[in-house]
């Protein structure tokens, strides 16, 4: 019996159906996500909870958003990965499965990623965390859904479908890797521009959307991460953004390495970018979030 209690001890929460050893999806809106399109796995939005145990577990919370030009999704290595990494900090995740262009243009991403600060918002006393510690955390196009998360958020909709849409969709804090910024000038990613707003994008959606100009007083404490070599996603987007919060007053911290390409997720086997992590942890903790 003991041993059985070990390998079923499963939590039931909001019809879905959790374990230790199986980190089961949970849908964003169990009845259809807005403006969906069909009823297949691509039309559903869905968190996949990494809740952490044992006695290092602190009170904070992160989603994790992973990259792939709005038109993919790396979940492991930006993903699911990421996740046990933060559990062996004693952090929580939650990992993002977003919807993605050609088929679902903005503002569904945004939707995605505000539904899912919300979810994880409205579940922190059952999951054993505070409502005013949850991140969010974003690898290069899931660094664009990030960025916009924290420069476009609200403190509850006006006219909630349930209790979760009651709850604020502002992050508490940013973690950027490599993340897409502008979405316009030179510096940006085409592909995710073109999967995110179209082939003949809006010129003031361009501009809501291009995050280094979206950044106020409000905007949360932000770390980011890039290498100058980059060439899919260039360094300035990154550094822009710093300078904006600098202009804004928002503490930042920015580490830029000279060698890596794109998409190198945690480095953990490179001998040298892999202290970007190390750089990520302290910041937590300097932060009060572990």
């Amino acid at each position: 019996m003991r041993i059985l209690r070990a390998f079923c001890a499963l939590v039931v929460l909001g019809g879905a159906l959790l374990s230790a050893e199986t980190h089961q999806a949970i849908l964003l809106w169990p009845k259809g996500a807005p403006n969906a399109e069909g009823d297949a796995d691509i039309d559903k939005p869905t968190l996949t909870p990494y809740v952490a145990t044992g006695e290092n577990k602190v009170p904070t919370a992160v989603i994790v958003c992973p990259g792939g030009g709005y038109a993919h999704l790396a979940m492991t290595y930006e993903g699911y990965e990421v996740a046990e990494w933060l559990n062996k900090l004693g952090i929580s995740a939650f990992v993002l499965k977003y919807r993605l262009g050609p088929k679902y243009k903005y503002p569904n991403e945004l939707l995605d990623a505000q539904r899912a600060i919300r979810w994880v918002r409205a579940h922190s006393a059952e999951f054993g965390y505070k409502e005013d510690q949850i991140g969010i955390w974003g690898f290069s196009a899931g660094g664009h859904l990030a960025a916009t998360a924290g420069t476009h958020f609200d403190n509850g909709m006006k006219d909630p479908s349930d209790d979760i849409d009651k709850q604020s969709c502002r992050p508490d804090f940013l973690i950027l890797a490599y993340p897409v910024i502008t979405l316009k000038t030179v510096t940006t990613h085409q592909g995710s521009l073109r999967n995110l707003l179209g082939e003949h994008p809006d010129p003031k959606l361009v501009e809501l959307l291009s995050d280094e100009d979206q950044v106020t007083a409000k905007t949360p404490p932000t770390f980011l991460f890039h290498t100058t070599e980059d060439p899919v996603v260039p360094v300035e987007n990154s550094i822009n953004f710093y300078l904006a919060l600098r202009k804004a007053g928002i503490p930042a911290e920015m580490h830029i390495y000279l060698k890596g390409h794109h998409g190198v997720g945690l480095a953990s086997k490179d001998p040298i970018l892999h202290t970007w992590t190390e750089h990520l942890a302290d910041w937590l903790k300097v932060n009060g979030f572990r």
